[in-house]
């Protein structure tokens, strides 16, 4: 029989509770609730003075066609880097499991690239594919690829677009890894023996078990692209050339700090809380029917 805790206070699970609600409270109820309220005001750069205007910043947003624009930037961007970065994690992953000699050095490797923070694989991105300083602009050049993301729009967006995958694919690549060694050995061999190949094997046997791994990191996914990658395309592109890389997160932080639009940025977060929360909740509601637990 499996052994149940038993706490000896009543009050004791709750209080166990406590640091977690209070995090959650400080850290995301509070700021969320505060940025619901300042999108209401009118205030000044230095938001020292305030008036109460009602759904005018949100009007105004909605009247500008830079945040259509972004909209569709970050539909762009994160659904290639979602894509990639999925795809390709699984790839690597599928391999490191295989019985290599080299595997252990492989998976160690493949992990690496999760502890740099956004901003610094950005730059590290940069000093590559910089159009004057990187080491693969030359050679780009010399075979008659014109590279400049600082003045061409798709170069800019490829750009952040492979230094979020690059980020991303190590974190992705754990799970995937994970997900793959808790297969049992013995439903693949039973695949095998009934004559089944390995690609067979991967999208009738592995690729199924593999869904609650996946429906999870697609989550993730989501929820990276559109926060944390603010860093990477601040570091590169700045959301430029001419609003090229500009993504909703980023316009957010552009048109507060250096616009000085304190309640325009702020209904511009509620907005893209409300988003990312509809995509969540998409993702729970018709995602997840084809997921196998």
């Amino acid at each position: 029989m499996e052994k149940t805790a038993v706490f000896k206070g009543k009050f004791l699970p709750y209080l166990l509770l406590v640091p977690q609600l209070v995090i959650t409270l400080v850290f995301f109820y509070w700021p969320a609730s505060q940025a619901v309220w300042q999108s209401f005001l009118r205030e000044d750069a230095f938001g020292l003075n305030s008036e109460f205007i009602g759904l005018e910043n949100y009007q105004a947003l909605l009247a500008q066609p830079e945040y259509y624009k972004s909209m569709v930037t970050t539909l762009v961007f994160s659904s290639l880097v979602a894509a990639l970065s999925l795809s390709i994690a699984l790839l690597f992953a599928t391999q490191a499991d295989k019985n290599l000699k080299a595997a252990p050095t492989f998976k160690v490797m493949m992990i690496w690239p999760y502890a740099v923070a956004p901003a610094v694989a950005g730059v590290l991105w940069l000093f590559i594919f910089h159009p004057s300083l990187g080491t693969m602009a030359r050679p780009l050049r010399l075979m008659g690829f014109n590279w400049n993301p600082m003045l061409n729009g798709n170069h800019a967006m490829a750009l952040v677009v492979m230094a979020a995958v690059w980020k991303q694919i190590a974190y992705n690549f754990l799970f995937f890894l994970a997900g793959l060694q808790a297969i049992p050995r013995s439903v693949l061999e039973a695949g095998a023996i009934d004559g089944a190949g390995p690609y067979r094997r991967f999208w009738t046997i592995t690729f199924p078990l593999l869904s609650p791994t996946t429906f999870f990191l697609l989550v993730v996914n989501v929820v990276y692209v559109f926060f944390d990658t603010f860093g990477i395309i601040d570091a590169v592109t700045g959301g430029g050339p001419a609003g090229a890389t500009t993504t909703m997160v980023y316009k957010v932080y552009a048109d507060g700090r250096l616009g000085g639009d304190l309640g325009g940025s702020a209904a511009q977060s509620v907005i893209l809380m409300v988003i990312v929360i509809a995509l969540t909740a998409i993702q729970f509601r018709y995602v997840e029917r084809k997921v196998q637990y």
